[in-house]
């Protein structure tokens, strides 16, 4: 039996007193009143819980109990030592089996309330769960709306584009155009390519392409990205400032569809930013930690212990804490009707994670809203860069 050290002192009081107890007894066996004692050693094993310990112990008590008869009495007083000795084993036994039946009473609502307790952890885990469900039910209710959504704007806004595609081609072959407007007209013609190219893909599938990402230094997702917005910050006069460092790892990243998510990032910042106001973009690396090396590793096998970070800081009017706890849902927006349909962050999350990376957003109301793109990252190996 696998006794822990605070039962083994309990059985060390209880035979300590049984030893006290008996010795008192030898010492005065006509004072049967010392026997009643042996109801201290009984109910201190009954909290053990343990019926054979239980057994043995009243067993040595009754018989202790009962020696004190072989000690001389004085004559006719033989037969009244009996009587009052079974008195006080019938009371021996009788505050046994109230122990035994206490301890037991206690056991099982220790038991019960064990059993409760792990009830209301399984409730809980199960009302989490239906909570879990009923999130995805709406996700997948949202996402059913936004294919149809985006079927239907696909098919509407192709004509109209491929009528703009077509004037901005000839414009580009006017000569009296300057190289400044043909810089920015070849911009516009190369943009509205990959728009055309997007509606081609939506339409042609009910969920738009997977990415096809690669190895590539990190300037070649950001530059276009900035040049790109770089006429709608000087629009508003919203300084733009990009910093990023020499020597960066490679970075795991479909340029065009990351380019695509740096454009609606930025636009997002432009949009909550006053003027005279500022937006930085930090490109920096750091060491990934587990679940984004687990994350990364799953789409990009050669990704090294290092993450990239393409952080989009801006000093605009920032959001609350509700607001941009829902900033990834689709069809949340905070801006004006008509002036956004709420899928920007929806669905640059979902190109950001089909990548292995994690698009994440902090918003401090007054002060600014931070959007932080992290996408796995590798070391470019010496000698090719040499």
């Amino acid at each position: 039996m696998n006794m822990t050290p605070r039962d083994r002192l309990v059985l060390g009081i209880a035979a300590a007193c049984f030893l006290i107890i008996f010795i008192i007894e030898e010492f005065a066996p006509a004072n049967v009143v010392g026997a009643y004692g042996y109801v201290l050693p009984i109910l201190l094993v009954a909290v053990l819980r343990n019926r054979m310990l239980m057994l043995v112990t009243v067993l040595a008590c009754v018989a202790a109990t009962y020696s004190g008869l072989l000690q001389p009495t004085k004559p006719g007083r033989f037969q009244a030592a009996v009587i009052n000795r079974t008195v006080v084993v019938g009371v021996l036994l009788s505050v046994a089996y109230l122990g035994v039946s206490w301890e037991q009473r206690k056991a099982r609502e220790a038991e019960a309330r064990a059993a409760l307790a792990r009830e209301t952890e399984n409730l809980l885990k199960t009302n989490a769960q239906l909570v879990e469900a009923k999130d995805r039910l709406n996700r997948s209710e949202r996402l059913a709306a936004v294919g149809q959504l985006v079927a239907s704007v696909a098919h509407e806004v192709g004509t109209p584009l491929h009528s703009i595609a077509w004037h901005v081609q000839a414009l580009a072959e006017e000569p009296s155009l300057t190289p400044e407007m043909k810089k920015r007209v070849t911009v516009i013609d190369e943009q509205l390519t990959r728009v055309v190219r997007i509606i081609q893909d939506l339409l042609s599938s009910t969920r738009p392409a997977q990415p096809k990402p690669q190895w590539l230094p990190v300037v070649n997702v950001v530059t276009p990205a900035t040049a790109l917005m770089e006429p709608a910050f000087h629009a508003k006069d919203i300084a733009m400032v990009v910093e990023i460092p020499d020597r960066l790892p490679l970075v795991w990243a479909d340029a065009e569809k990351m380019q695509q998510v740096l454009v609606n990032i930025l636009a997002n910042a432009i949009a909550a930013t006053p003027r005279q106001g500022m937006v930085r973009i930090r490109v920096a690396s750091r060491e990934a930690t587990p679940d984004e090396f687990a994350r990364g590793h799953r789409m990009a096998d050669a990704m090294g212990p290092m993450v990239i970070t393409i952080m989009v800081q801006d000093t605009g009017c920032g959001m609350p804490e509700a607001d941009t706890q829902r900033a990834f849902e689709p069809f949340f927006t905070t801006k004006a009707v008509g002036k956004g349909t709420g899928l920007g962050l929806f669905l640059s999350r979902g190109t950001v994670e089909a990548h292995g990376g994690g698009l994440a957003i902090v918003s401090d109301v007054g002060r600014g809203t931070t959007v932080t793109i992290t996408l796995p990252g590798m070391q470019p190996d010496p000698a090719s860069t040499a």
